[in-house]
């Protein structure tokens, strides 16, 4: 057991701007499984206590490099939150220790250790988004995010264990093994992103890198204790992210603080050629929009406007989440917020939407994986059984499921039915959305309608495991950030 971590005890939340304007989504993370942690005083951020670290030659990126593979060798066999660590930690590390030595200059990651989503492609290393049909896949190339994280400095640490192509919210969908939420070790983590929430709250790497869907990166935040940050759609270059339900994939961060989350997004973020769907919006500089409570009254949220949604606090929520929630909204009142309740009269309607959105351009992405163009070839005398038994023999159980789904929703007879009328719902969506924001500077709901799940308790009923995204899909389907907060009073 991982007794020197204690689990999060309550709940608030912190506005992150929206990255494309003044607005913005925030989820507040549900409540854990155990509830024991003592009061202590919120984390410093990781990042910048590294760097300050490392030029004032307190500490080396050597000694910060051998400290996480440590701690990954004594929690891994427990957690399995990797499915692949890199052998070139040390020797990037010493890399770092060398350049300063010499006086030259390191970037604004230098010696920060970063666990990578297995969905997203890193040079050299396995990439595999868990799925057995791209076994012992190593691509030649970084994606854009990984590709800038090592431009400035930052050591990728390894690839973390998800749920096979993104499909599913508990990490157990991987074709390697199953992650372990680390504050209790019979639940998940959440997924899809589990291995890189799991891997951020048990402290073995500093900020980590998920995709983020319908909720993969803000659910497993909550259920890990962790801060997820998803970005507005565009920010980040999905170039080098395996795709899942392009119109929806997103690249996302985690961190103990949301200064590190903040910090490795700015780092990610930006125009890029590879991708046209990228933004090509300047990229604000997020570190100076932090500031210091010392520098605040005693009401330092005095006049911001928060709109709770009143359609995440209805039936089907458990009693202790909705609680939280309504505790973390008065506590948001007497730091000055102006709380009020507003209503999204689709947001029942997103949650049947995303899967028919999501599933039909799965079954298209994911055509390519086919044993001839892309994914591992199973042998056969003719070419529909190669088809047939590298298709089958490769995929999951979920993602065949998925792809049936999609293909079904995309068919001659049944478009106008399913596909059509679920991107009619998107557009309501986000006219709701809108109309909220007109009104309200942030929206505050639950991440999840419950703290996470027993390992095996979803597994065999995937209609109630679809039903826990409720609270998380209507932001992809608009295209709007949104944040996990972690609780401030959860131990460093």
């Amino acid at each position: 057991m991982l007794s020197t971590l204690q689990p999060p005890r309550s709940l608030t939340l912190l506005p992150f701007r929206r990255l494309h304007g003044s607005k913005t989504i925030a989820s507040l993370a549900s409540s854990s499984p155990t509830l024991d942690a003592s009061s202590v005083s919120p984390p410093q951020s990781q990042i910048l206590t590294t760097r300050r670290s490392l030029l004032s030659g307190e500490t080396t990126a050597s000694e910060i490099a051998k400290s996480y593979l440590s701690r990954i060798r004594l929690t891994e066999p427990q957690l399995k939150c990797f499915l692949h660590v890199s052998e070139n930690v040390l020797k990037e590390a010493q890399e770092i220790d060398q350049r300063i030595s010499r006086g030259e200059e390191v970037g604004p990651l230098a010696g920060v250790v970063i666990g990578v989503k297995d969905n997203i492609c890193t040079e050299g290393m396995p990439s595999t988004a868990a799925s057995r049909i791209l076994e012992h896949y190593r691509p030649p190339f970084d994606a854009t995010a990984v590709k800038k994280i090592k431009e400035m400095g930052g050591i990728v640490v390894g690839k973390t264990n998800m749920d096979e192509f993104g499909m599913g919210s508990t990490t157990e969908a991987s074709a390697f093994q199953v992650t372990a939420n680390p504050w209790d070790l019979t639940r998940v983590p959440g997924g899809s992103s589990g291995g890189s929430a799991a891997a951020v709250a048990a402290k073995q790497c500093m900020v980590s890198l998920g995709s983020d869907t319908g909720g993969s990166v803000r659910q497993p935040a909550s259920f890990c204790g962790v801060v997820g940050l998803k970005p507005t759609y565009g920010r980040v270059s999905r170039f080098g992210l395996m795709a899942y339900a392009s119109s929806l994939d997103v690249i996302g961060c985690f961190g103990s603080t949301v200064a590190d989350a903040g910090m490795l997004l700015h780092a990610v973020s930006g125009y890029d050629r590879f991708d046209s769907t990228s933004s090509k919006q300047d990229v604000p500089e997020f570190e100076s929009q932090f500031l210091s409570m010392d520098s605040f009254e005693s009401k330092p949220l005095k006049g911001l406007r928060v709109g709770l949604i009143r359609e995440t606090l209805e039936e089907g929520v458990d009693s202790g989440v909705r609680s939280a929630t309504q505790e973390a909204a008065s506590h948001l009142e007497a730091l000055g917020c102006l709380v009020t309740e507003v209503s999204l009269p689709s947001f029942s309607l997103g949650l049947p939407a995303y899967y028919v959105i999501a599933s039909s351009e799965s079954s298209s992405n994911l055509s390519r994986y086919d044993g001839v163009r892309y994914g591992n070839q199973v042998m056969a005398d003719e070419l529909n059984k190669l088809y047939d038994c590298s298709r089958g023999q490769g995929f999951g159980g979920e993602v065949k499921m998925r792809i049936l789904m999609g293909t079904y929703a995309l068919s001659a007879g049944y478009y106008d039915a399913y596909y059509k009328r679920a991107q009619q719902v998107r557009t309501l969506i986000r006219k709701d959305f809108k109309a909220a924001l007109d009104h309200n500077d942030i929206l505050i709901s639950p991440a999840a309608p419950s703290a996470a799940y027993k390992i095996g308790e979803k597994k065999d009923d995937p209609l109630a495991m679809y039903a826990g995204d409720i609270m998380t899909v209507n932001v992809n389907l608009a295209g709007l950030p949104a944040i996990v907060r972690r609780s401030i009073n959860q131990t460093n």
